[in-house]
């Protein structure tokens, strides 16, 4: 678990397409330079690499390495990196981290394209297309999006086949997150708020009768919404 606070901009030192050491499983492997967060790293512990959590299987004082499945390769930004590429990281959350941004899984549900990159006085506003438009129906204005790892709050959503959303990046989150130099056409990885997935398989559970009672909450959920809404009405 993390809260899409970016911890670091790391750098790509290797990307090995089939790493047949102990370390690399047989698989591709990303080895990422990131002496900041290392001090306490221990093997098998979860990084966040442009918001994709990964495991650590090696690691010295300035470097790590983490293996990327297949399912990661098809369903993120990661086979694109080279060496030298930026990329955004933070440690799992722990028992004394703030959740200054939100709950984020480090499980990317798609990516999505650059469409525009606006000025907007000193911050800068990012319009992204989702590769899959599913994605859309859990996007609301001024709720929470990840972008390459970084919690960021939605400013404009537009629904349909040419949908699209947008985020404002303020000053100083230019200087924190890779996203900030990416131009129209370049892909990020995109995870949208889990709370809104929880709640449709509430809502859909209850109407198709397989919700296995937990329809109860939802029922008293909306019971409090409507009493409260006749309280302000007067009625």
């Amino acid at each position: 678990m993390f809260t899409g606070l970016v911890e670091i901009i790391g750098t790509v030192a290797a990307l090995e397409e089939l790493d047949q050491t102990s370390t690399g499983g047989g698989g591709t492997s990303l080895t990422i330079e990131a002496e900041e967060i290392l001090g306490d790293a221990n093997l098998g512990d979860s990084i966040s690499v442009n918001g994709t959590c990964l495991t650590v299987t090696e690691f010295d004082k300035k470097t790590f390495k983490v293996g990327v499945a297949p399912e990661t390769l098809r369903r993120t930004n990661l086979g694109a990196l080279k060496k030298g590429s930026k990329v955004n990281l933070e440690r799992a959350v722990s028992a004394s981290t703030r959740m200054g941004g939100h709950f984020v899984q480090g499980h990317v549900d798609t990516i999505a394209s650059i469409q525009a990159v606006t000025p907007d006085g000193n911050a800068l506003t990012f319009r992204f297309k989702p590769r899959d438009t599913d994605v859309l129906r859990y996007i609301v204005e001024k709720g929470y999006v990840t972008i390459d790892g970084a919690s960021l709050t939605v400013t404009k959503v537009e629904d349909g086949p040419g949908g699209f959303w947008e985020v404002m990046l303020i000053a100083y989150t230019q200087e924190k997150v890779v996203t900030a130099s990416k131009k129209p056409g370049e892909d990020v990885n995109v995870e949208v708020d889990q709370v809104g997935k929880y709640v449709e398989k509430s809502v859909a559970g209850y109407f198709e009768g397989t919700a296995n009672g937990d329809f109860a909450i939802l029922e008293k959920m909306v019971s409090k919404l409507v009493d409260e809404r006749l309280k302000a009405l007067g009625k």
